[in-house]
């Protein structure tokens, strides 16, 4: 039976926060020996297509699971895509330029962000993301936005971000510094996987899933064999089921051969 493994990008597959901003080789071996084997493989990250390098778009995946949730893309067929409505984001952006916030709105293939965000673009710099799809002239109204990522520089903005998080949305202040996140809570990335195994006939007996942060509980919890990070905090390890190394000591080619193949 042919199983499906995903693999979020930061603090699994990579930590740019430790200098590993490359997959290594034995990692990269073991994910393309589970695709020879005739296994489906996949990225399950909180990033939008925008922030995907050239690594991770020639690696030759089989699908990504974007936007912790809210896009899916199966080859070169996207099966499911859900943008936060647009009322909300004209709203909450209205209080964004209120508040001095600094803000990136991750849509389909390109992201938008103004050019004056200078310490935005900075932080993003540092994790090696490229400008390519990130585009400063845009129209809000033109535009489906997925996810949002804000640098607040004050402790207004902050509570201000901070207040999003209701029924509707996740706010997550976990990323790195002042930065934070808003996506929706109907959208995860469980619940992107589970329509890419419908989409792929892969039953959840037959999926697995390694990860390492808070966005990565739902999918350790959905597949049917959690993988965390050895760098994952114990609160995350909890929802596992197993717990390989941590990135630094190839935590995911050590999973793959002890737990998968």
């Amino acid at each position: 039976m042919k199983k499906a493994i995903f693999f979020d990008i930061d603090g699994t597959l990579i930590s740019c926060l430790n200098d590993i901003t490359h997959i290594t080789p034995r990692v990269k071996k073991c994910i393309k020996a589970l695709q020879n084997d005739g296994n489906y493989i996949f990225i399950a990250t909180g990033r939008p297509y925008a922030f995907l390098n050239n690594e991770l778009l020639e690696f030759g995946f089989d699908g990504f699971v974007l936007t912790n949730g809210a896009q899916v893309i199966v080859g070169d067929e996207v099966i499911y895509k859900q943008r936060i409505n647009k009322d909300t984001i004209n709203k909450i952006v209205g209080n964004f330029e209120k508040y001095d916030v600094q803000y990136i709105l991750q849509g389909d293939i390109y992201s938008y962000m103004k050019k004056e965000y200078k310490e935005l673009y900075l932080n993003y710099d540092s994790f090696s993301i490229s400008r390519k799809y990130i585009k400063e002239e845009y129209n809000i109204n033109d535009i489906d936005v997925y996810k949002m990522e804000m640098l607040c520089t004050n402790k207004e903005a902050a509570d201000y971000c901070l207040s999003l998080q209701n029924e509707e949305f996740e706010c997550n202040h976990n990323i790195s510094g002042n930065i934070f996140e808003i996506y929706s809570k109907k959208e995860t990335k469980a619940s992107g996987i589970m329509k890419a195994l419908t989409y792929l006939n892969v039953s959840i007996e037959n999926s697995y899933a390694f990860g390492d942060g808070k966005n990565d509980v739902e999918m350790l919890e959905a597949v049917g064999c959690g993988i965390a990070m050895g760098n994952a905090s114990d609160e995350v390890k909890m929802h596992a089921k197993k717990v390989t190394c941590d990135v630094g000591n190839d935590g995911v080619a050590v999973g793959i051969e002890k737990f998968i193949r």
